[in-house]
């Protein structure tokens, strides 16, 4: 078996999902192949007809970890994980979709800056948690919790969480109210720093016109 020009192929990491739907729609527009990332199947491992791009399909948490060592040269991810992950790579493209904020949110009039001493906050972020409120001055119990994050003020295990809101409809029916907005969340696009060096003249036109196509 011939062994790929690594040096020439775009390797891009892809979520599963909505997240690759999107990102394919948008490369697609930029004249690549996309089709067979759109058909039901298993394979972790996909190219384009060309051979000029690869793409692997991982855990959303797990793209800004692929494309930070190398494996992959870009990537897609949300902002919200992105931040989480604390990855070294560059971000250069706001994709536009996915459009969510992460923010604070508890029952109304809670006072955030007034619990200095034991903050109790429940969230998926574990990580940027802890620097945001450090950041901030504040002395916060981190709470990791991976799902129905709403729960936590509601059975007294937190006194605040923070999450991502789409529409706030969730907290609005467990009686919860948005109370700090940290930052706006959308799809981004992520590119290895030593692969922008040195695959420079596939990468940088690349993200160009991906950049052209999102404001289509």
């Amino acid at each position: 078996m011939v062994k790929k020009n690594m040096d020439k192929t775009v390797v891009f990491a892809l979520a599963k999902g909505r997240l690759a739907e999107k990102s394919a729609e948008i490369l697609c527009r930029c004249g690549i192949d996309c089709a067979n990332i759109l058909e039901p199947t298993r394979k972790l491992i996909l190219t384009d007809k060309s051979g000029a791009y690869e793409f692997i399909f991982v855990k959303p948490s797990d793209v800004p970890v692929y494309v930070e060592r190398g494996v992959a040269d870009v990537g897609v991810v949300g902002k919200d994980t992105l931040l989480e992950s604390g990855a070294d790579v560059y971000e250069l493209a706001d994709l536009k979709f996915g459009a969510c904020k992460l923010a604070l949110a508890g029952y109304a009039g809670f006072d955030v800056t007034e619990a200095r001493n034991g903050l109790k906050v429940a969230t998926k972020y574990g990580n940027f948690a802890r620097s945001y409120f450090e950041s901030r001055g504040l002395n916060a119990d981190i709470i990791p919790l991976h799902g129905s994050i709403e729960l936590g003020p509601i059975v007294g295990l937190s006194d605040i969480i923070l999450d991502i809101v789409e529409s706030g409809k969730t907290l609005r029916e467990n009686g919860l109210s948005v109370l700090e907005e940290i930052c706006d969340c959308s799809a981004r696009l992520i590119v290895n720093k030593v692969s922008l060096k040195t695959k420079s003249a596939v990468l940088i036109p690349l993200v160009t016109k991906i950049k052209e196509a999102v404001s289509e």
